[in-house]
């Protein structure tokens, strides 16, 4: 509601609402009231200075009809009994009263206590523009209040719609897990048969392992032996280099003799036949020695190949477990989020119980209202029935007035009351509203970064098979 069109003058401390200029009151209800004809022909020569009662009466109505869908034609109708004496006296008074009672039912809402029949037979331009700007501002709240429902609804109806395509996702995301996680029965003779091939594997490695432990300890032995020969050999060596030594000392030592030289001859030739004797078969031991080293490397080599395909199988047993876990914890986080769906269905069926319960209560105030307003218009009846005798019980008339007058005060001082405790329910409803959907974002988020996840180890697992 703009400030430029407001009246600043002292009426604006006294009303809980700002008094419009006559310019702006006429615009408004001639575009968002009244149709037709009669947004023609309003003008503001029916306001001001001598408000018109016709036209003040007929604007009363359609706005009621706006708000209410009470047509103007319902104002004519007299809900009087049949046995009543001249009807026709009552055909100029029903639809004015109607008009009143309608008006000082609605009037309260926007902070206008003080309307009478005076108001509606004979108009005055200052309390006629106040009361129409009271209901220009309930107009423009009542509007506004519309957008905000609608802005609330449709947000509504996309999270449901969220909502239902995420439990769907979810669905497919479980039957995905639960085909990946169960072999199918094409594929269970395969893997029986690399199970068997595997525990063949293992009982061959670990007789391999066995060979290759037997075949290390006769390379040490071979080694120790081949140690063994060759310290014998040098040995030997030393003792031929100091044979040499003194036969050659012996030569210039001994008297030359022929017998004795030859005998010594003979004893140094079957020594030095011994040595290479000694020596050739060292020799070949020592080549059957490098010959068993040769194999035991190659041995080895084939050992370390076949340790190494090991290896690369059991690495491979080790990812399909690792993605046999990931399987098992995204199955066991989709549990989660599945509880934590139900838990927040079971908010949701409370919070719709709760606004049911609301619903009903606002029924029941309803209905209370209705009986109310059909004591109300029984005593308006009583009222009409009393109305052939107005000029002679007069005080009593006004008496009565004064009484109903009071009693609608108390009503709506009740109704505001009543008012203030179904907005305060409206709050609480509104915040509980913001909680589910704060709740459903988060639950949103989570849903897709799982989501995301479950794709990316779906991949893996499909580059891995």
């Amino acid at each position: 509601m703009s400030d430029q069109h407001c009246d600043k003058d002292a009426g604006m401390t006294e009303n809980t609402f700002p008094v419009y200029k006559v310019d702006v009151i006429v615009q408004f209800y001639r575009t968002e009231v009244l149709t037709g004809q009669e947004a023609k022909h309003f003008t503001k020569n029916d306001i001001t200075p001598n408000p018109k009662s016709e036209s003040i009466q007929r604007l009363y109505m359609r706005i009621l009809q706006l708000l209410f869908c009470f047509k103007p034609e319902c104002h004519y109708t007299v809900p009087l009994s049949e046995n009543i004496q001249y009807p026709m006296l009552y055909e100029w008074v029903s639809p004015i009263m109607s008009v009143y009672m309608r008006m000082c039912q609605f009037l309260p809402l926007c902070h206008v206590y003080d309307f009478s029949l005076n108001d509606l037979l004979n108009p005055k331009a200052k309390r006629t523009i106040t009361t129409l700007s009271a209901i220009q501002n309930f107009l423009h709240f009542r509007k506004q209040r519309l957008e905000l429902t609608a802005a609330h609804q449709q947000s509504f109806r996309s999270d449901m719609d969220r909502l239902q395509a995420y439990t769907r996702e979810i669905k497919d995301a479980e039957k995905k897990i639960e085909k990946l996680s169960i072999i199918p029965p094409e594929q269970q003779a395969e893997a029986k048969e690399l199970a068997s091939a595997l525990a063949e594997l293992t009982t061959n490695t670990q007789h391999e392992y066995q060979d290759v432990s037997a075949m290390n300890e006769n390379v040490a032995q071979c080694k120790t032996e081949i140690a063994e020969i060759s310290q014998k050999l040098s040995q030997r060596r030393v003792e031929v280099a100091t044979l040499k030594d003194e036969i050659v000392k012996l030569k210039s030592q001994i008297v030359e003799s022929p017998e004795e030289l030859r005998n010594e001859m003979e004893r140094m030739k079957e020594n030095v036949k011994n040595i290479k004797m000694s020596k050739d078969l060292a020799d070949e031991r020592l080549v059957e020695l490098q010959m068993l080293v040769q194999c035991a490397g190659q041995v080895e080599a084939e050992i370390q190949v076949l340790l190494k395909q090991l290896q690369d199988l059991q690495n491979s047993m080790c990812q399909t477990n690792q993605q046999k876990e990931k399987v098992q914890d995204l199955a066991a986080m989709n549990e989660a989020l599945q509880k934590e769906l139900r838990s927040l269905s079971t908010e949701e069926g409370q919070l719709k119980r709760a606004l049911a319960m609301k619903f009903d209560k606002e029924s029941k105030h309803q209905i209370r209202r209705q009986k109310k307003k059909e004591v109300k218009d029984q005593q308006v009846k009583n009222i009409y029935g009393q109305y052939d005798k107005i000029h002679e019980k007069r005080e009593e008339v006004v008496k009565i007035i004064e009484e109903t007058n009071r009693e609608t005060k108390q009503f709506r001082e009740k109704m505001q009351k009543l008012r203030e405790k179904c907005n305060q329910r409206s709050q609480k409803a509104q915040e509980i509203y913001e909680r589910l959907l704060n709740t459903l974002e988060q639950y949103n988020k989570r849903i897709e970064s799982i989501v995301l996840e479950t794709n990316a180890d779906i991949s893996k697992m499909k580059l891995h098979f």
